[in-house]
């Protein structure tokens, strides 16, 4: 009994093998039948062989995400490129970009790049020399009176001057005055001149007060390296206006202006010679004139002169 019992077993086991290796049809539709042995060993999406010799799909995973978190990246940054503007932005002031050209076309033209503001400021009354922009025109013009808001534009930012395709100067405005350094160059880029620059007045230069709290500017002499070159102006005690005009190597150059003493208004315009490297005119020649109404009474290279037939003032001539 007991051998039969042992020689049963080994049949058995083979009818069960032989069972799982044959082929069965499986029915979705119909009803799952119970389990055997040999389906609870084989039932597994894996097996031992699957897991030591397929790749691993986390590694795979993390290399995918790696890649994606570039490119997406990549995108990231083209986009901001393209949709990303740059703002033209100096000293807290937003500023717009222009520049004019003069003179013939070639080696002697010249073009001027610079800035304005895109919101008109009056620039300082103790300003020594304002510098704007007229759009109409496509000029920058040099001034010492208020600027008009609404054809005046207020140079603000870098500035570059060329000539014949070479840089001849360079610099910045700051509310319409000169600041921080300016360099003058020759044609063969040799250095002629630098100045620095605070709001207009040259950093070495000696300013003088009327008030012991220093607001009210008298007197502004320019120096650079230790001789008087720039703009110099004199002021009233009401603050107007009374003397400007400019220094070069130390001598009195170009035009000089004698001021009314109220709203700024031009009284006498001298001249004196081009360049301070020449001889100093010793007596400066008048070239024009304007009464205190501000209309022009005497121009010597238009041949104007009015001065007999202008009055003042009632029952008297000027």
């Amino acid at each position: 009994m007991r051998l039969l019992r042992f020689s049963f077993l080994p049949m058995l086991l083979l009818l069960l093998i032989l069972g799982a290796c044959s082929k069965k049809t499986v029915s979705f539709n119909s009803k799952p039948e119970q389990p055997g042995l040999a389906v609870l060993l084989t039932d597994s999406l894996t097996n031992s062989a699957d897991t030591t010799k397929a790749p691993s799909l986390l590694v795979k995973r993390l290399a995918m995400t790696k890649e994606q978190e570039r490119a997406a990246k990549e995108k990231e940054k083209e986009g901001q490129r393209k949709t990303k503007k740059k703002k033209n932005v100096f000293l807290g002031e937003k500023i717009k970009k222009s520049f004019t050209k003069s003179g013939p076309k070639g080696r002697n033209q010249v073009i001027e790049v610079f800035y304005f503001l895109k919101a008109f400021q009056q620039p300082s009354e103790y300003a020594p020399a304002l510098y704007y922009f007229n759009p109409k025109k496509r000029k920058i013009f040099k001034a010492t009176t208020e600027l008009n808001p609404a054809t005046d534009k207020v140079l603000h930012g870098p500035y570059k001057k060329m000539q014949g395709g070479k840089v001849v100067e360079t610099g910045y405005f700051a509310l319409g005055t000169r600041h921080l350094r300016w360099e003058r160059f020759n044609k063969d880029n040799v250095l002629l001149t630098k100045t620095h620059y605070e709001m207009g007045f040259p950093r070495d230069a000696a300013v003088s007060y009327y008030d012991a709290e220093r607001k009210k500017i008298k007197e502004v002499i320019p120096y650079v390296a230790g001789k008087i070159e720039g703009d110099y102006v004199r002021y009233l005690e009401n603050g107007q206006r009374d003397w400007d005009g400019q220094f070069e190597n130390g001598k009195k150059v170009g035009v000089w202006t004698k001021y009314w003493g109220f709203r700024n208004r031009r009284h006498y315009e001298y001249q004196y010679g081009e360049s301070g490297y020449d001889p100093e005119v010793a007596e400066p020649e008048l070239v024009k004139e304007y009464n205190r109404n501000a209309v022009l009474v005497y121009d010597k290279e238009k041949g104007i002169d009015k001065r007999d037939a202008v009055t003042d003032r009632p029952g008297g001539k000027k």
